[in-house]
C-alpha cells in the first residue's frame, strides 16, 4: 500500500462525498439499498474510532418525483422546490440508516456566502468539530433550497473539497457511478483507467468531460477533477471510485483513482474564497500595486487602483486584475462600486482629511485576499499567513 493510499485508510477523519446518480434510481427517487451500503461502510469506520462527514448530492434528485415530476426539473424555482421537499426525504434514509448501527447525524447546510464571510464560515468550522467531538456524523449539502448560482455543474464535488479542508480531513473520497478516472469516455472501448495522478501534468493526455451514467446528477467528470485539483493542492490526498467501491477503498486496496497531494494547508477562507465565491466586479490595478499584492501580500490601497468594473457592494467578493487584465487575486472589497471611483490614485491620508477617517482605510485588506494561479489558489503563504489558520481556521 502506498504512503498516499494508506493516510486515507488509516486517517482518523475522512470526507466522502456521494453523488445523486449513485444514490437514486434512473427515474429518481432514493435507492434504499445504496443507502445501506454506503451507511454500512461508513458505521463501520466510525466503530472502528475514525471520523467520517458525509458530503451527499441527491436533494432535488430525490425531491422531484415527489413533486410529480417525470425528470429533473431544469429551471430554478422547481430545483429549489425539489431540494425542498427532496431533503427532508432523504436525511431521513440517513437518519434511519445510521440509527439502525447506533450513529446519530447531523444535517449541515450550507451556501458558498457562508464560508467566505469571515463571522460565518468560523460558524460552520466550529459546529461540524463539535459534531465530530460528539460522535455524530455531519451530513452536508448545498443549501440548495435558497441557493442561486450555486446550483450548478459539481458544485457539491468542490463543496467536499472545500469541505476537507475546512475540517482539516486527511484524505477525502469521491464516489461516482464510474471506476475512476479514465483518459477518455469510459463507454469508449480503447478507454484506460487511470490509476493514480501524481502532479496535474498527468492529466495532459486525459479527455475529460460528461455527466453521470445515470443522468440525474450534474456533477461530471470535470467537477470531480478540479475538486481533486483543489484538495490536493491543499495537501489533501484524494481517491476517485465507483461508490459500491467504497469498502475497498477505506481498505487500502488499489481501487479507482488515487491524487497525490500537490500543496500544502492555506488559511481555510481564502480557499473557499477563491473556489466557491462569484466575483461580482473587476478592480484593476497598476504594476506598483499587483507587486504589492503578489509579492509582499500587502493589502490593495486606491492608489494603486485604475479601473472599476462591475455593481457591488462593501462585503463582495471581486476579482483582482494586473495592468495587462490578467486575473491575480480575489478579494473582499471594503467599498461600493459607486464609491469607489472617487478615490482612484489617492493616499488614504488625502482621502481621511477630505472626507472623514472611514476612508482611511483598504480598498481590500490583506486578510481578504486570495492570490490565484492558474484559476486556483496560490498555496505559496508565507508565514503570517499559515498563522492566520491556526488562529481563524
Amino acid at each position: 500500500m502506498s504512503d498516499v493510499r494508506e493516510s486515507i485508510t488509516r486517517g482518523r477523519r475522512l470526507v466522502v462525498k456521494i453523488g445523486s446518480s449513485s444514490l437514486t434510481r434512473t427515474e429518481g427517487g432514493i435507492d434504499s439499498e445504496r443507502i445501506v451500503a454506503l451507511v454500512t461502510a461508513l458505521s463501520d469506520r466510525v466503530s472502528g474510532g475514525g471520523q467520517v462527514v458525509l458530503v451527499s448530492s441527491g436533494a432535488i434528485a430525490t425531491g422531484f418525483p415527489k413533486l410529480g415530476l417525470q425528470r429533473r426539473p431544469r429551471d430554478l424555482a422547481t430545483q429549489q422546490a425539489a431540494a425542498s421537499v427532496g431533503q427532508g426525504v432523504l436525511l431521513a434514509q440517513y437518519a434511519q440508516a445510521f440509527a439502525d448501527r447506533g450513529l446519530t447525524v447531523g444535517q449541515v447546510l450550507l451556501t458558498a456566502d457562508d464560508m467566505t464571510r469571515r463571522t460565518h464560515y468560523r460558524n460552520a468550522q466550529r459546529t461540524l468539530e463539535k459534531l465530530l467531538e460528539l460522535g455524530v456524523v455531519p451530513i452536508v449539502n448545498e443549501n440548495d433550497t435558497v441557493a442561486t448560482d450555486e446550483i450548478r455543474l459539481g458544485d457539491n464535488d468542490r463543496l467536499a473539497a472545500l469541505v476537507a479542508h475546512l475540517v482539516r480531513s486527511d484524505g477525502l473520497v469521491l464516489l461516482s457511478d464510474v471506476e475512476g478516472l479514465y483518459d477518455g469516455p469510459p463507454d469508449r472501448g480503447d478507454a484506460r483507467l487511470v490509476p493514480e495522478v501524481a502532479d496535474p501534468g498527468d492529466l495532459a493526455d486525459v479527455s475529460i468531460g460528461g455527466v453521470g451514467a445515470a443522468g440525474v446528477g450534474l456533477g461530471g467528470m470535470t467537477s470531480k477533477v478540479e475538486a481533486a485539483r483543489i484538495a490536493t493542492s491543499a495537501g489533501i490526498p484524494v481517491v476517485l471510485a465507483h461508490a459500491s467501491a467504497l469498502p475497498s477503498v477505506l481498505s487500502g486496496d488499489t481501487v479507482g483513482t488515487l491524487f497525490h497531494p500537490t500543496g500544502r494547508r492555506i488559511p481555510t477562507r481564502l480557499l473557499w474564497l477563491g473556489h466557491a465565491s462569484t466575483p461580482q466586479g473587476r478592480l484593476s490595478v497598476d504594476a506598483g500595486a499587483a507587486e504589492a499584492i503578489t509579492r509582499r501580500r500587502l493589502s490593495l490601497l486606491p492608489a494603486g487602483l485604475t479601473r472599476v468594473e462591475g455593481d457591488f457592494v462593501a462585503g463582495d467578493p471581486v476579482d483582482i486584475l494586473d495592468e495587462n487584465g490578467h486575473t491575480i487575486a480575489r478579494g473582499l472589497v471594503n467599498f461600493d462600486s459607486a464609491e469607489l471611483p472617487g478615490l482612484m490614485g489617492r493616499s488614504t491620508r488625502d482621502l481621511a482629511r477630505e472626507l472623514g477617517p472611514a476612508y482611511e482605510r483598504e480598498v481590500i485588506h490583506r486578510d481578504d485576499i486570495a492570490l490565484l494561479a492558474d484559476g486556483f489558489v496560490d498555496a505559496a503563504i508565507d508565514g503570517a499567513g499559515i498563522a492566520e489558520e491556526s488562529e481563524r481556521g
